[in-house]
């Protein structure tokens, strides 16, 4: 087999845990003599050590190879210059495949600049829809996959979209989660944040909550009767709220924090996911977190009226409240009654997803 170069894109947060594997199983092929190798390109679309360092340090992701420091900026700005710097990369060496993971801006923008200078493109979670096009994410997700060749994909549902968007059968490869290779790999490794002493957190006796889409965040009124109704459906528990900057906005211009809401700063992996573990529910507005619960059994409570991840409703523990914060008295309701779905792990979520992904990259790029 002929040795090939694999270009990996990470540029937000949400990425970390989707390459970590990938380049865990390039690794360990490449130690058993596989072909394939990789360079890490880190665009710095997030870059600080609470939304970028912490997360390559606990997760054993290397050094970029290249950091293309792109840094913050409207959309349209951080999407030119991510390009701006990725064809500058093309043009000194080409890789022989640029892998992109999610629907970060990055994903979309080095997926285009790749392909213009006729650098194929693979895309890991590719096919996965919201419906939702006032959601940037879904408008990165649909520009990629109009231009990818190989389509990784979670779940049948992300099958499914693509073939009826005219992908042929022979470019989809049903793999399963990288997320959740991530998460199985570290389950033994979870710990619990700094203040969980001096709060008095137990295991089952609190909740987690994480906001940050602009329906949610942006008003502050939306926000703060979204607070009210949190903190009255918890019945006085505690719950924990890593705050978002976007949130922290909002929060700073006058919201008003309910005396058991405990504001934390955003946390890294190994902490944030004890304490997801340990929760007695997550209330969220995030897609990944959704996947994580459904994983450990956890019940979820999606703040949004659709999601691009059906399989962790129709078979996992989250259910989709809306916007509306009426909606969270009658679900805590239900959970605190006891009656909340146990649900089950969707099919190849089992931490072997990466190895499979490497497997088809040398079968399709060596042979």
């Amino acid at each position: 087999m002929k040795t090939v170069l694999v270009d990996i894109i990470a540029g937000a947060r949400p990425n970390f845990m989707k390459i970590a594997p990938i380049i865990h199983a390039i690794e360990a092929r490449k130690a058993q003599g596989g072909p394939v190798r990789f360079r890490l390109v880190h665009t710095g679309q997030h870059y600080d050590e609470k939304m970028s360092g912490d997360f390559f340090k606990q997760l054993g992701i290397p050094a970029p190879d290249v950091n293309l420091e792109v840094g913050s900026g409207t959309a349209a700005e951080q999407t030119a210059g991510i390009m701006i710097g990725y064809e500058k990369l093309l043009t000194e060496r080409k890789p022989d495949l640029c892998l992109v993971v999610g629907d970060v801006t990055s994903t979309m923008a080095c997926a285009i600049a790749a392909q213009k200078l006729w650098v194929k493109v693979a895309h890991v979670e590719a096919g996965i829809r919201s419906g939702d096009w006032s959601m940037p994410e879904e408008i990165n997700r649909l520009v990629t996959d109009s231009i990818t060749n190989m389509f990784f994909t979670t779940s049948e549902v992300a099958n499914e979209t693509l073939r009826r968007s005219g992908v042929p059968e022979s470019a989809i490869h049903f793999v399963g989660n990288t997320m959740i290779d991530t998460l199985l790999s570290n389950m033994d490794r979870l710990r619990p944040p700094p203040f969980w002493a001096e709060h008095g957190l137990e295991a089952g006796k609190y909740f987690v909550m994480t906001l940050h889409r602009p329906a949610n965040v942006d008003s502050g009124n939306t926000f703060q009767r979204m607070l009210d109704a949190i903190s009255a459906g918890t019945r006085g528990e505690k719950v924990v709220f890593p705050v978002h900057p976007r949130t922290a906005k909002t929060i700073r211009d006058g919201a008003k924090v309910p005396a058991n809401i405990l504001l934390v700063d955003p946390q890294p992996y190994l902490e944030f996911n004890y304490m997801v573990k340990h929760a007695k529910a997550v209330i969220t507005d995030s897609g990944g977190i959704t996947e994580e619960t459904t994983v450990m059994g956890v019940p979820c409570m999606t703040l949004r009226s659709s999601t691009e991840r059906p399989e962790t409703v129709t078979l996992g523990t989250n259910e989709l409240l809306g916007i509306d914060p009426a909606a969270l008295g009658p679900a805590l309701n239900r959970l605190f009654a006891g009656e909340w779905k146990h649900g089950s792990v969707p099919p190849l979520w089992d931490g072997h997803t990466s190895e499979r992904i490497v497997e088809i990259l040398e079968r399709v790029l060596a042979a």
